[in-house]
C-alpha cells in the first residue's frame, strides 16, 4: 500500500481510484455498522435489544451493503464514462500514430471521439473539454496536413505564377472560401498573380486594405468590406467577409493573399490562412532567388542583353505562339560597321563601351515586349512580335540613325560608329523555325554590308538568295 498526497488532490491508498474508492467505502460503511447500535441506544432504545452479538452483526453487514451498493453505483455512473474517455483517447492516440506513419489524415473525424455531454457537473465539463481538445487537434492535423500539402505541390514549380495558382486553390479549399486572388510585388507595386471567384480582381491590387496589409505586414478580417464581388453562375454579389493576408519573408513583403467568403470566417480558418502563407512566402522567396539567377544566367555580362543560347530560345518560343495566334513577327539583324578597326585604334575598352551605346540605344527603341539579343561579337538580333516586315523596318532605320547620331565619349575625343540591318518577317516569309527566319535577316544583312554599310534592308523568301554568311566570315570583312 502507497500513501502519496498531492496539494489540491485526495490521498490515494492503491494505484487505482476506484480501488481506493472501495476500500474507502467498504471501512465507512463497518465504522456505520459499528456505531450505529450505541448511537441508537442513546436515543432510548433498550440495550438489551441492541448491545448483542447478532445485532452488531447485522449493523456491520448492513453497513458493508451499502458501502458495496455506493462502489457498485460509482462503477456504473463513473467509471463506465472513465472507460469511455479512456477508449476514446485511445482512439484518437492509434489516429495520430497512423497519420504519423501514412502522413495522411483521411478519416480523421473528431466527432467519431466526441463524448456525450448529458451532464451539468464535472462529468459534463469533463466531456465538453475531451471534444473541445478533439476537435482542435483534428483542427491541428488538417491544418498541418494542408500545409505539407500546399508546400509538396508547390515544390514542383519554379515559376511565381505557377506557385501562385496553386497556393491559391489550396486555401481556397482549406478556408472554405468563395473567391480569392494572390498578387506579387514587383517593383514596389502589386500584381495580380491568381484569381478564382472575383470580378475585377486586377483592380483590387490598389484596394486600400490590401496596399495597408502590403506595407504594414499586417493581416486583416473585414466583414462586409466595399469594392469586392464573389462572381457566381447566376449573379455577383459582395462577400459577407473578406480575409487579407501578407506574404513575407524575413521582414520583407513577397506579395498579398486575399480570400472573400459568402459567410463569415471561423478563428481556425483565419490561423489556417496564416500558416499556409508561410511555405507559400518561402516558395516565392525561392522562386524569386530561381528568377534571378536564370536571368544572369541568361543575359550577356557586357551589354545586359539575352545571350545566344537564351535569346534563341526565347525566338522559338514567340515564333511558335505567333504562328498559333496568325500574327507576325519580325527580327532585325545588325552589325556594328567596322568594328574590327574600332579595337585596333582605341583598344578593347573603348570597344566594350561602343558595345554597350549600340546596345543601349536600341533598347530605348524597341517596345516593352521586344527582346534584344547579343547574337555575336559585334551582331545583336531583335525580336519584334506582332511586327510586320514595315515596322521592323522603321524600328531597324531608327536605331541605325541613334546609333550613328550617337558618339561615344572616349576620354577628350568621341568615337563615331555606323550600323548595317537586315529585316526579316513571317508570315511574310513562310519559314518553319527561328533559324530559317534568322538566316533571311542574316542574308539581308550581307545585302547592307554588300551595298555600302550603314543602311537597313528587308528580306523576305520571295528575294534572291544570298547564302548566309558565319558572323566570324562577316566579321572580318568589317
Amino acid at each position: 500500500m502507497r500513501l502519496i498526497a498531492f496539494r489540491g488532490l485526495p490521498f490515494r491508498l492503491t494505484g487505482s481510484v476506484f480501488r481506493d474508492l472501495a476500500i474507502v467505502q467498504a471501512g465507512f460503511g463497518l465504522l456505520v455498522g459499528l456505531v450505529f447500535p450505541f448511537t441508537v441506544h442513546q436515543m432510548g432504545v433498550p440495550a438489551e435489544h441492541l448491545l448483542n452479538w447478532r445485532f452488531h452483526l447485522y449493523c456491520l453487514a448492513a453497513g458493508l451493503a451499502v458501502g458495496g451498493m455506493n462502489v457498485w453505483i460509482a462503477n456504473r455512473v463513473v467509471r463506465a464514462r472513465m472507460r469511455l474517455i479512456a477508449a476514446r483517447l485511445e482512439e484518437i492516440r492509434a489516429t495520430l500514430e497512423r497519420i504519423q506513419l501514412e502522413g495522411d489524415v483521411c478519416g480523421c473525424d473528431p466527432g467519431q471521439c466526441f463524448l456525450p455531454v448529458d451532464s451539468d457537473d464535472e462529468l459534463g465539463r469533463t466531456s465538453e473539454s475531451f471534444n473541445l481538445m478533439a476537435a482542435t487537434l483534428a483542427d491541428a492535423l488538417h491544418t498541418t496536413a494542408a500545409v505539407r500539402r500546399m508546400t509538396e505541390r508547390m515544390v514542383e514549380h519554379l515559376r511565381l505564377e505557377e506557385m501562385a495558382r496553386t497556393a491559391l486553390e489550396e486555401m481556397l479549399e482549406h478556408t472554405l472560401s468563395a473567391g480569392g486572388a494572390v498578387y506579387l510585388a514587383r517593383e514596389g507595386s502589386l500584381e495580380l498573380a491568381s484569381s478564382s471567384g472575383l470580378e475585377e480582381a486586377e483592380s483590387l491590387a490598389s484596394h486600400p486594405v490590401v496596399m495597408k496589409a502590403f506595407e504594414t505586414l499586417q493581416g486583416a478580417r473585414l466583414e462586409l468590406p466595399g469594392g469586392i464581388l464573389l462572381n457566381r453562375v447566376l449573379a455577383c454579389f459582395p462577400p459577407r467577409a473578406v480575409l487579407v493576408e501578407a506574404v513575407e519573408y524575413d521582414g520583407r513583403a513577397l506579395g498579398v493573399v486575399l480570400l472573400a467568403s459568402d459567410r463569415p470566417y471561423t478563428e481556425e480558418e483565419t490561423r489556417r490562412l496564416r500558416l499556409l502563407s508561410r511555405p507559400l512566402a518561402l516558395a516565392f522567396h525561392n522562386a524569386l532567388a530561381y528568377d534571378e539567377l536564370e536571368r544572369v544566367a541568361a543575359l550577356d555580362g557586357l551589354t545586359g542583353c539575352y545571350n545566344r543560347r537564351f535569346g534563341l530560345a526565347r525566338l522559338r518560343e514567340e515564333l511558335a505562339r505567333v504562328m498559333r495566334m496568325e500574327a507576325p513577327l519580325s527580327v532585325i539583324l545588325f552589325d556594328l560597321d567596322h568594328f574590327k578597326a574600332v579595337n585596333d585604334t582605341w583598344g578593347h575598352l573603348a570597344g566594350d563601351r561602343v558595345l554597350m551605346q549600340a546596345a543601349r540605344q536600341a533598347r530605348l527603341l524597341l517596345r516593352q515586349g521586344d527582346v534584344l539579343i547579343r547574337y555575336g561579337g559585334e551582331e545583336f538580333l531583335a525580336v519584334l512580335p506582332f511586327a510586320d516586315a514595315e515596322e521592323a523596318a522603321g524600328v531597324a532605320e531608327r536605331i541605325r540613325l541613334a546609333i550613328a547620331e550617337t558618339p561615344v565619349p572616349n576620354g577628350r575625343e568621341a568615337i563615331s560608329v555606323t550600323v548595317s540591318a537586315g529585316v526579316a518577317c513571317w508570315p511574310q516569309a513562310p519559314v518553319e523555325s527561328e533559324i530559317e527566319l534568322v538566316d533571311l535577316a542574316d542574308a539581308a544583312l550581307y545585302l547592307a554590308k554588300r551595298g555600302g554599310r550603314n543602311r537597313v534592308v528587308s528580306r523576305s523568301a520571295a528575294s534572291a538568295p544570298v547564302a548566309p554568311q558565319h558572323p566570324a566570315a562577316r566579321a572580318r570583312q568589317n
